[in-house]
């Protein structure tokens, strides 16, 4: 391992600065989320699956938003893509805390559809002004300062939301993406070469299903809609007719990879359900102060398990992975005080960047490499579809029975869901072989 790419790296200025511009403009929507839930729990007093709701309509917003946001930032220029994103950023984020939920709700979605593409264009433009394993280095920089971001930015939203502040934390998020946003457009790194290279667009590609490994537990939303572009192409070639095309263009989609897919969709609700219950275990027992240590605990054990991962030299099914993290998710809901739920999420964290890592590996070793960039954009929605579906199913069962109620909802149907996935493997093997 040549650790002088390192410093030969920063030693470029405009890398230097663009992944600190990266870092910091990270930190505002990592609080983001803490700070939503806590203001409609405690300001607007409305309960747990309000909250989950009003997660799932954003992350559905970036969803939707972050193909045209991709295709904006190549068509038009970064500068003028990101004017809608910093103009909405401001001024949606500072309506937020003013206004009843049933108004909270469309401008949380129109906040997710405009969202900075900050993913997106630090990784295009880490990709024009790196090469080769320059440009390796450069994206492993940007993943660890993702996962520094993610354990940061979660505690001081609570921190802002358990003080009385949600209103003005909320306006921060706005006002300080906004600014990171107009830096970006004042630097205005390069986002296209004159000859992108194959290389560059693997790299590139890879770099996003990194930074899905990178942000995760707490923060998939963003990176995972991210994937979503690279499934915007389809190859135009192929039989007559709607069904023709159709059958044509899901060639490569077979059983095994939708059941891959399925295990995203999973991971995806056990997490997003996890996030929110956390929350809820210590605001109900009156430690909000203390959701930091807990989200410290749970996101530094999944960096220390994708490292682990990252060593063997033997791949895990991503379902066993996905059963193991589910089932030990229940677990979390009987910790009586924060120092128990801490270490109690160490054992799930540690299996949640191995199942997002063994997942993505596991879709480009089944598809073709012609396709593999549409492959990975339906296993980014598949993933977002999960986030959206995992907060309001646990908050539904928070309100219903209480916080243990969250922990244990996504855990049980995350065991049921890879149960049935076992089973409908072992009946095709039979298949198979008879």
């Amino acid at each position: 391992m040549n650790f002088a790419l390192y410093r030969e790296l920063l030693a470029h200025r405009p890398i230097r600065r663009l992944l600190l511009v990266g870092m910091i403009a990270r930190i505002p929507h990592s609080a983001a989320g803490v700070l939503l839930t806590l203001h409609i729990v405690l300001t607007l007093d409305q309960g747990y699956a309000a909250a989950g709701a009003a997660a799932a309509v954003m992350t559905i917003g970036i969803a939707v938003g972050a193909p045209w946001r991709g295709r904006r930032v190549d068509t038009v220029g970064l500068r003028r893509a990101l004017i809608p994103s910093v103009v909405s950023e401001a001024l949606i984020w500072s309506m937020v805390p003013h206004v009843s939920y049933q108004w909270l709700l469309p401008l949380v979605f129109v906040g997710g559809l405009l969202t900075l593409p900050i993913f997106s264009v630090i990784r295009q433009s880490l990709g024009v002004l790196a090469d080769g394993d320059q440009r390796r280095t450069a994206f492993a920089l940007d993943s660890i300062a993702t996962e520094m971001v993610f354990m940061i930015g979660p505690a001081a939203g609570a921190v802002v939301a358990t003080s009385g502040f949600t209103v003005l934390g909320l306006t921060v998020v706005g006002v300080s993406t906004s600014l990171a946003g107009l830096f970006l457009m004042w630097f205005n790194p390069p986002t296209r070469s004159a000859t992108q290279t194959e290389e560059c667009q693997a790299d590139q590609r890879h770099a996003a299903e990194v930074a899905v490994v990178s942000a995760a537990p707490a923060h998939l939303q963003e990176a995972a809609a991210d994937l979503v572009p690279a499934g915007a192409e389809r190859t135009r070639s192929g039989p007559a007719g709607l069904r023709g095309k159709v059958a044509h263009n899901f060639a490569w989609l077979t059983a095994t990879v939708a059941a891959v897919f399925a295990v995203a969709a999973g991971t995806g609700m056990v997490l997003s359900g996890t996030d929110v219950g956390i929350v809820a275990a210590l605001e109900t027992g009156g430690h909000q102060g203390e959701i930091g240590i807990v989200f410290l605990f749970w996101c530094a054990a999944s960096v220390v398990g994708g490292l682990v991962y990252g060593a063997m030299h033997r791949p895990v099914s991503p379902i066993l992975l996905l059963l193991g993290m589910a089932a030990l998710t229940i677990p979390m809901g009987f910790a009586q005080d924060t120092w128990t739920l801490a270490f109690v999420s160490i054992l799930p964290g540690l299996l949640c960047a191995p199942v997002l890592s063994a997942a993505s590996e596991h879709v480009a070793d089944l598809v073709a490499e012609d396709r593999r960039g549409e492959a990975m954009g339906w296993y980014g929605s598949a993933l977002t579809a999960g986030v959206a579906l995992g907060a309001p199913l646990a908050g539904i069962f928070i309100d219903g029975i209480g916080p243990s109620g969250g922990f244990v909802s996504v855990g049980v149907a995350g065991v049921l869901f890879c149960l049935v996935g076992l089973l409908l493997q072992a009946h095709r093997r039979r298949r198979a072989a008879a």
